[in-house]
Parts: structure tokens; sequence; C-alpha cells
């Protein structure tokens, strides 16, 4: 018996042990191949000190960084039935979400808070790209309009930021319906005579661009963020055309008028809140 304790058990024991998550030491920039230590990257806000590469910052992050210490209040979204299509490609939609859920600790793509930024008070829809490519399904339509309603009914600005691929395609017309959706929400919103930014980070895609994520009083964007709607490749073989190297690009965009200001994403928290100290002075 002493070869079944001595070998086979540990054996076992070492296979179904479930490891520690090693500390992240190192981060490799996505855009210059630079390694950075990871406590500074996480410091920087996950920007590249080498070249300025802007990579994905979670929604939880995002939300700590803009909003003043000790003024955050989670906004909970109800959860619409899940799957109503009963959709399955490899795998079943179902398990997608829990996989999703497991990995990124949210309920879906979308988190809504309410906060000051400077003392100023606003409602914040923010999206994980981590959690399915944040894209947009009956979860995150719910999470914008429920964020419009509270802006209306606390009499505060709105601010998205949108960070998605586009409508989810395991719930179909449901997904592609959030969009009308999430329009007549803002235009409620400016209804209201209420501000409302989008702060556009990389990338936004898809049916986000097609609507509420391309309605806003100002847009800022991320430096080198991807904005459009259809894909680079997609739309050279339609046009029969080479695009620009910079095509959907925010600098690209900005040039053409598409998009107010492109600034790095350590002075957003002071830009936002220097917009909405102007566009809010009736309010108060």
């Amino acid at each position: 018996m002493n070869w079944i304790k001595e070998t086979v058990l540990p054996k076992f024991k070492a296979f179904v042990k479930i490891k520690e998550q090693e500390e992240i030491l190192w981060v490799k920039c996505k855009s210059c191949s630079q390694m950075i230590f990871h406590k500074e990257f996480s410091s920087n806000y996950n920007v590249c000190k080498t070249c300025g590469f802007h990579d994905h910052l979670s929604a939880k992050e995002r939300i700590d960084f803009l909003f003043d210490k000790d003024t955050i209040e989670n906004i909970s979204i109800p959860n619409p039935k899940l799957d109503p299509l009963n959709f399955k490609d490899k795998k079943k939609y179902t398990d997608r979400i829990k996989d999703a859920q497991t990995k990124t600790k949210l309920d879906d793509a979308l988190l809504v808070s309410y906060g000051l930024i400077n003392k100023i008070p606003a409602i914040l829809a923010c999206f994980d790209f981590s959690f399915m490519a944040g894209s947009m399904g009956r979860y995150v339509g719910d999470g914008l309009i429920l964020a419009s309603e509270q802006a209306i009914k606390r009499k505060c600005p709105l601010i998205v930021v949108p960070s998605s691929g586009g409508a989810r395609m395991q719930e179909g017309i449901f997904s592609l319906m959030q969009m009308p959706r999430s329009t007549i929400a803002i235009n409620k919103v400016k209804k209201a005579k209420l501000p409302y930014i989008v702060l556009l980070a990389n990338p936004t895609t898809g049916g986000v661009t097609a609507s509420f994520g391309m309605l806003g009083d100002i847009h800022i964007a991320e430096p080198g963020a991807i904005i459009g709607f259809a894909g680079r490749r997609v739309i050279e073989e339609t046009v029969k055309e080479k695009l620009p190297e910079d095509f959907q690009t925010a600098e690209y965009l900005k040039s053409h008028g598409m998009i107010d200001i492109v600034i790095p994403r350590s002075e957003h928290r002071e830009k936002i809140s220097s917009l909405l100290k102007s566009l809010t002075f009736y309010l108060n």
C-alpha cells in the first residue's frame, strides 16, 4: 500500500489541486512589445510609457479612476431572461455567459454607477471589454436605459464609456433592438436638457457606434482607439479601394469632424470635470 500513498496519491492530489494564480510581474506591450513592470503599468492606468499604447481598462478600474474617492454608488441592473433563443454554436450561449461571469466576476458587459467627479455629480455607464468583447445584448440595453433614467431622476449628466465589438450575435434580433432602445433613452436625457458625454475607448464598433455611441454632446476618445461600424476589410471589399493606414482611428475621426477631443487616459478625469463644470452651471 506504500506505493499508493507515496506515488499515486501525491500525483492525484497534484492533478486535482487548484493552483493559486501566480502573481504577474511583467506585462508585454501589445503595440511596441516593450516589457513593462506590472505595478508600473497599473499605476499608469494600463498605458505604455514607451509608445503611449492604451490597453484595455476594466470597467471597475475606470470607475474608480474617474470618480472621487468614497463617492461611488453602484446601481444594480436587473438580469433579463438568459438565452431567449436557446442559442448554440460551438458551445451553448448559457455556458459562454457563465464562463465570462467566472472569468470577470461581472454579471455582464456594463456597470452603472453614480458618483462625483471633482465634486460634480454624474451617472457613469461603463463597458468592460473583457466580458464577451463588451458586446451589447439585452442586459446592456437595460443598463443604458437605467443609466438615462437615473440621470434624469437625479438631474445630473450622463457619461457613457463604450468599448465593444458591437451587438451580441447570440441574442439575434434582441441584441439589434438595443440600438433603438438606447437611442430613445439618450434622447430622453437630451430632452431633459442634461449633458451627455461619450468617452470612446478601444474598440468601439458595430451597433454601439451606430446608436448611442455617436450621439454625445461631446465626444472624447483615447489615442489610437479604433472607432467605426464595419471592419476595415469589409469596407475595402465594398468600395474596392485601399483605405488610409490610420482609417477608423480616433485621430482620423477627429480630423474629419467626428470626434471633438483626443487626449491620453491620464487627462480624462480633469478634462471631463472641466467640461461638466461648464455644461452644468445652469443646474446649480
